[in-house]
């Protein structure tokens, strides 16, 4: 498995310089948690998960105190196979019984040129919490067509599985997952 993909937060305040919360939309399926982990190392396994929900904050003038936090219902995973899903929520893998939940919560971001920065926070997964840093790239943001404002975002980390309790053997090419977060959040 390789990369975590996950995303996020930022706003553009204008002349306001107080931090914005943004609420993740799901509900209008406008942000995507998705993974892809190597098949035996001959191809790429892809999937998601179709229930998460969280926020995010960010100031222009100080985007180093952006935060944002994610929670993800691992029974949603999908990789569009249901007996391979199974097996995924299982024991050899998520655990989905004993670990039904896996969060994101951010600790720090460092804001680098051209809309790109690093999100560092604690990924708790399989009920272990270790760091990891996220790649993010600010997609856009503005008023939409409703009268509210919005804010889009990519990011993509990996990690090992083993980092995270998960030691079944699907061969050496299949050690680490991608994960890829999109995110649209809409400002409260």
């Amino acid at each position: 498995m390789k990369k975590i993909a996950i995303f996020l937060f930022a706003s553009l305040l204008g002349a306001t310089a107080q931090a914005a919360e943004y609420v993740i939309d799901t509900k209008g399926a406008h942000a995507f948690i998705q993974f892809r982990i190597k098949h035996l190392g001959y191809s790429w396994l892809y999937g998601r998960f179709d229930d998460f929900n969280g926020s995010f904050q960010y100031d222009e003038s100080k985007p180093e105190d952006s935060s944002i936090n994610v929670n993800i219902d691992v029974s949603s995973l999908n990789s569009n196979h249901a007996e391979r899903d199974k097996h995924l929520r299982d024991e050899d893998f998520l655990y989905v019984e004993k670990y039904p939940t896996a969060t994101f919560k951010s600790t720090s971001y460092e804001p680098l040129e051209d809309g790109k920065g690093k999100l560092t926070g604690d990924l708790t997964l399989r009920g272990v919490t270790k760091p990891i840093t996220i790649d993010v790239t600010h997609v856009g943001g503005g008023k939409d067509p409703w009268g509210g404002f919005r804010q889009g975002f990519t990011g993509s980390t990996e990690f090992k599985l083993k980092d995270f309790g998960i030691d079944y053997d699907l061969g050496p090419a299949s050690q680490t997952v991608e994960m890829i977060l999109d995110v649209e959040g809409i400002r409260k």
